[in-house]
This record gives C-alpha cells, sequence and structure tokens, in this order.
C-alpha cells in the first residue's frame, strides 16, 4: 500500500515536471519562433526588397532618359548605350521593342529572345514600372527583373529592363538564416537544461517532503523533515515540522485528556457506588453513617455534573453552538453574587476568601450574566483547588480607564513559569496534581474574549497564582 502511494506520488511529481517543462519551454518556443520569424521577415526585406526596389529606379531612371527618342531614335540610342555599358557583369541591361523581344542585351546572350515575364507586360500594357522575381525561362536560374515603358509622345516605343541573378543572395539569405537558426536553438537548449535543471532542484525536494508528510499521515506523529533551504521549500519544511509536533502534542494531550476524565469520573463513581451499595446492603448502623454517606453521593454527584457540563461547555465552543444572552448588568452585583457563595463554602474548607470592594457605585458593562458567574465560580473553584494550601484567596475589583479589572489571587505554590503560556490550552493541566479536566481555563477565556475582555494568568508577587479579567464598562 505504501509502495503504491509513494509510486502515484512520482506519477504526480513527474506530471508536475511535464506540466512545468511544457508551459515554460512552450513560451520560450514561441518567442524565439516570433523572433526568427520576425529576423526573416526583416533579412527578406533588406535583401530582396532592397534589390527589387533598386533595379526599379534604375529602370524608371532610364526610361526617363530615353523619353525624348522616337522609335527609330531609341533603337540608336539603345544600341549605343549597350556598347558603352559598363555593368555587365553585375547587372544585366536589356532594352526590348513593342512586341517583347529583346532587342540589345549588355550581354548579348538575351538578344533575339522573348522572355514574356509578367513585368514586360504590364510595362507594355499598363505603361507603369513593374518587378517581378522568378526562374529565367530559358536557363531556369532565379533572377530578379524590373521593366519600365520608354514613352514618346503618349506612345510606348520600348521597354527598358535589368535583370540580376538571385544565386548569391540566395546563397547569403540561407547562410545568414541557418546562423540565427543555431542561435536559436543554442538559446533554446540553454532555457530548457537551465529549466530542468531548476525544476529538479524543486521537485526532488518536494518529493522527499511528500514522503516524509505521508509518513506523519499513517501516524507517525512527531517525525522532522530535514531542512536544506532557506527559501519557499525551507518554509514549507518548517510548517510541516511544526504541524508535525503540534499534532503530536495534541495526540499526547488527547490521550492524557482521556485518561485524565476517565480518573475523574472513575474517583466520584466509585465513591458513590461503594456507598450506595453500603446503604443498600444494610451496613450502615446509624443515621450519622447514613446522612454521611448520603452527602458524600450528592456531593460527587455534583462533581461529575460539573464535570459533564464543563465538557459539555466546551463542546458547544468547538463546534460552534455557544452562544451568549447579553444584557445590561452591573459587573459588581454579578461578582459580590459569587463571592457571597464562595465565602461560605471556603469557610468550611478553612479558606478564608477576602473581598477588596473597589468603587461604591455599579459597574454597567454588556454581557451575559450565566456566562460571567459560570466565569467567576470556576476561577475560585480553581483557586481553591491549586491553592487552596495557602488557606487565603483574594477577589479584588476597580476600574483603570475604561476598563473593569477583575484580580483572583491564591497563596498557594502558584505555576511553574515554563506553563504559564499553556495554562489556557484545552486539556492542558501541566504538572499540577489537582483534579481536573483541564478545560476550564480554556472556556473562561472563551467567554471572556466574546464579552469584548481579557482574560491573564500567572504568578503573583510575593507568591501565589493571580488570575486578571478585563472587561469594557459600557458608557
Amino acid at each position: 500500500m505504501a509502495k503504491a502511494t509513494r509510486l502515484k506520488d512520482q506519477v504526480k511529481i513527474r506530471g508536475i515536471r511535464r506540466r512545468w517543462l511544457m508551459n515554460g519551454v512552450a513560451i520560450v518556443l514561441l518567442i524565439l519562433a516570433l523572433a526568427v520569424g520576425a529576423f526573416a521577415g526583416m533579412l527578406w526585406s533588406y535583401y530582396y526588397g532592397g534589390t527589387e526596389n533598386d533595379l526599379m529606379r534604375k529602370a524608371t531612371s532610364s526610361a526617363n532618359g530615353f523619353r525624348m527618342y522616337t522609335r527609330s531614335d531609341y533603337r540608336a540610342a539603345a544600341q549605343q548605350t549597350v556598347s558603352s555599358y559598363e555593368d555587365k557583369g553585375k547587372l544585366e541591361l536589356q532594352f526590348l521593342d513593342t512586341t517583347g523581344a529583346v532587342i540589345f542585351s549588355g550581354n548579348d546572350l538575351t538578344a533575339g529572345s522573348t522572355p514574356s515575364t509578367p513585368d514586360i507586360q504590364k510595362a507594355l500594357n499598363e505603361r507603369s514600372t513593374s518587378p517581378w522575381r522568378g526562374r529565367d525561362p530559358d536557363t531556369g536560374e532565379r533572377i530578379l527583373a524590373a521593366s519600365s515603358p520608354v514613352v514618346y509622345q503618349g506612345e510606348v516605343v520600348g521597354v527598358i529592363r535589368y535583370v540580376t541573378s538571385l544565386s548569391n543572395i540566395d546563397r547569403q539569405v540561407v547562410f545568414t538564416m541557418t546562423v540565427i537558426a543555431a542561435i536559436a536553438l543554442v538559446i533554446f537548449a540553454m532555457v530548457y537544461f537551465s529549466n530542468l535543471y531548476f525544476v529538479r532542484s524543486i521537485v526532488e525536494p518536494l518529493a522527499g517532503i511528500t514522503e516524509i508528510a505521508q509518513v506523519i499521515a499513517d501516524g507517525s506523529y512527531g517525525v522532522q523533515i530535514e531542512k536544506q533551504y532557506d527559501d519557499e521549500i525551507g518554509e514549507l519544511t518548517d510548517a510541516i515540522n511544526d504541524m508535525s509536533i503540534k499534532i503530536a502534542q495534541a495526540e499526547k494531550t488527547q490521550s492524557e485528556f482521556i485518561s485524565s476524565v476517565s480518573h475523574e469520573l472513575r474517583t466520584p463513581l466509585t465513591a458513590i457506588t461503594g456507598w450506595a451499595e453500603t446503604i443498600q446492603n444494610g451496613e450502615c448502623r446509624s443515621a450519622g453513617d447514613i446522612r454521611k454517606g448520603m452527602n458524600i453521593i450528592v456531593s460527587e454527584s455534583k462533581r461529575l455534573g460539573n464535570m459533564v457540563e464543563e465538557l459539555l461547555e466546551f463542546s458547544r465552543i468547538e463546534d460552534g453552538r455557544f452562544t451568549l444572552s447579553v444584557e445590561p448588568l452591573d459587573l459588581k452585583a454579578e461578582l459580590e453574587d459569587a463571592v457571597y457563595i464562595y465565602t461560605e463554602f471556603f469557610g468550611k474548607e478553612g479558606i478564608i476568601l477576602d473581598y477588596i470592594d473597589g468603587p461604591e457605585e455599579m459597574i454597567p458593562i454588556s454581557g451575559d450574566p450565566e456566562r460571567l458567574r459560570q466565569v467567576f465560580c470556576n476561577l475560585l473553584d480553581n483557586a481553591a483547588k491549586h491553592g487552596g494550601v495557602g488557606k487565603r484567596i483574594n477577589v479584588s475589583l476597580f476600574v483603570e480607564g475604561e476598563q473593569a479589572v477583575i484580580r483572583i489571587r491564591d497563596y498557594g505554590p502558584g505555576a511553574p513559569e515554563e506553563e504559564l503560556p499553556f495554562l489556557k490550552n484545552k486539556f492542558y493541566k501541566g504538572s499540577s496534581k489537582a483534579r481536573g479536566s483541564g478545560i476550564g481555563l480554556a472556556v473562561c477565556e472563551e467567554i471572556i474574549t466574546r464579552h469584548e475582555g481579557k482574560l491573564e494568568v500567572g504568578n503573583a508577587d510575593g507568591g501565589g497564582f493571580i488570575v486578571t479579567i478585563r472587561l469594557p464598562i459600557e458608557n
């Protein structure tokens, strides 16, 4: 199963590599193709277009020089021009009559022939200078020609035609395009292999991370990936390592929570069951023993009920069913009610509860009285549970600016400094041996936070533990 999963991951990785390369290389290939195409167009225009324009200018200029000649004068002047023509080796000069036949030629090779190419026909019929590129009808050689009509008093008396071979130009164009194509191919190869190396430097570490992530997903929580890079891959490695540690901690916390809750439930159930069986079996010989047993059963039942209610409360917070019934209230009155109830209760256990009354007037806030009383009772219970050995608990209420501040302090051993940042985490009990589910402070903080307040915990100066509640005062 694990092997099949790794194979599937490798196929995915190859898919990523292929898609990345195809996208990146395709863009580069398109750019190179457009660049080579644009260069080819400019090269074509430079060589063929430039030569064509040059021949047309020569033909037009020469025809304008013969426009004062009649048909007979044209032939004589053409013969004289051909005999003195000096560029015979580079450019062929032809004089044609009105039938399209060559009457004189610079190299005497084409004299008497009738090329009948489109440029000649346009010169005779449309009286315009026209170029033509193609293969010579007689030799089959690629040529470029430009023909211009010689017009005398509105009548075409002949055609002047310049002809050049395209062999040298073709060779130059082919050579230049070959060089450009070779350069483009080298650039493409460099881009391709650099992309391949770059993608490999990303994909291979991802493959290793994926494999370790699968190990973590299979239940090996806490496994760490070796960090090799300080870039985004390194950040991903840190994130997965952090996730692995947090999952391991959550798994450990959950196991400890289940164990703790099981123990917490077992203890009162054992007491309830034991005393219930004792009373049922008639083993209690006096009314005092029966009353003592019933008191224990009632007390332990209440403790079980409180634990169940606490767990249900936390469940409501987790799945979003936790709500507040907000109304205007007097914070001072709510706190004093809780203190009054616990003063007598703590007195039975030998714990002195001191209440330091702050302002005489009421402290108006918007809140849920039931939820706030739940916070006060929970914090007072914790103070007695964890710091009751100090036999004293202080509760104070005062105003700081626009906030009401409540402090609850015990005189017990306090909490280890290294555990303070985690005390409000769900299920966290730390090194405390006191009974409890470890979610009381988490529920309290949720309630205070939803009242737009803040709950702070820490060790008090001079010893003991202190909890501070800050709530906004209504104007």
